[in-house]
């Protein structure tokens, strides 16, 4: 025989009423007693971790740690880059890297805006770098010479010439993005449009998770950010490339090598005095004095001894005279041994 179910009777029912509402019974602890209750209690235990499903996280903290280091790099050398040019001390911060949705994203931008789409080959997608206009205008009127004083920020839309003109700092931006990706990627940063409107461009779906890399930009009394936004989707591919490991391995070894051909490119261009010395000779004042055209004046250097080829000061070569197309010259033979008398 199947048992009757456990259900109250009236009686039942209106004195477990009355304890309600005399305080007896914590109503809202015994309907928290149950499963769903007890996976809070154990979350907030440290047993189990939140998850918001809309804000997802897929990067790793190892991850997000080396794009703060890898972004870093970029605005120390955007920061540098920008003071040569603007003749003005300008400094670049990172202020945060974080994960949220694109939409999340496009709605915290100001509107209009300076909203710069960008191929980034050979990765299958587009980043977007976003630059406020309270920075924007402070740089272009710094271009087109205005003076020290704070400039208005206008809110429109930017025209022709002052798209023209920042195009100049994008393309500084694009540079140094480029290095600082090399020993991750070598990719190629292509600016693809411009817009003002944030919400006419919409590169992934408003739900698709992004990277946020957010970098604070100062020049005189001038603040504004620049925000470079990166989906997932697209750095996907090589996020196994993107760890701290891998990034400290590589950075001493591009920026020994960065460092190495931009020295060469510019030592290599320095001019340097050449001059060719056949031999030395001592002869008193009386024989200087006396000297007729057709005298010979003896040395010790022997007649199939080298000649010596001294560079800035420095006896670096032995050589051999000669004549070159009609000119005077002389033939490198060796280097010259430390300590080898002149």
């Amino acid at each position: 025989m199947v048992p009757p179910p456990d259900v109250l009777d009236q009686s039942e029912v209106d004195a477990l009423l009355a304890a309600v509402d005399g305080g007896e019974i914590d109503f809202e602890a015994k309907a928290g007693a149950g499963p769903a209750a007890a996976a809070t209690d154990r979350a907030v235990a440290g047993d189990l971790s939140l998850y918001d499903f809309k804000r997802p996280e897929r990067v790793s903290k190892d991850q997000m740690r080396s794009l703060e280091t890898l972004h870093e790099v970029f605005a120390r050398g955007f920061a540098a880059s920008l003071s040569g040019y603007l003749r003005t001390i300008v400094e670049v911060k990172l202020v945060s890297v974080e994960q949220l949705t694109y939409s999340e994203f496009i709605n915290s931008l100001p509107n209009p805006t300076c909203f710069n789409l960008l191929d980034a080959s050979p990765l299958d997608g587009s980043m977007i770098l976003e630059f406020n206009p309270s920075i924007v205008y402070p740089v272009l009127d710094r271009l087109l010479g205005g003076g020290t004083a704070e400039p208005t920020v206008p809110d429109r839309a930017m025209t022709e010439i002052e798209l023209r003109l920042i195009s100049t700092i994008l393309g500084r931006a694009l540079d140094q993005l480029r290095d600082a990706w090399a020993n991750v990627l070598d990719i190629n940063f292509k600016l693809l449009e411009t817009e003002s409107n944030p919400l006419l461009m919409q590169i992934v779906a408003p739900n698709e998770p992004v990277v946020l890399i957010c970098f604070e930009v100062t020049m005189g009394e001038s603040t504004g950010l620049i925000n470079l936004c990166i989906p997932f989707k697209i750095i996907e591919p090589i996020m196994k490339k993107i760890t701290t490991q891998q990034w400290f391995a590589g950075a001493e070894k591009v920026s020994s090598e960065a460092n190495r051909r931009a020295i060469t490119a510019k030592v290599s261009r320095a001019v340097l005095g050449v001059t060719a010395f056949l031999a030395e000779a001592t002869i008193t004042l009386r024989d200087l004095r006396n000297l007729q055209v057709g005298d010979v004046i003896r040395t010790d250097k022997g007649q199939g001894d080298d000649a010596i080829l001294v560079v800035e000061g420095r006896p670096l070569f032995r050589c051999r005279p000669g004549k070159l197309k009609g000119n005077v010259a002389v033939r490198v033979t060796r280097v010259s041994e430390p300590g080898e008398p002149a």
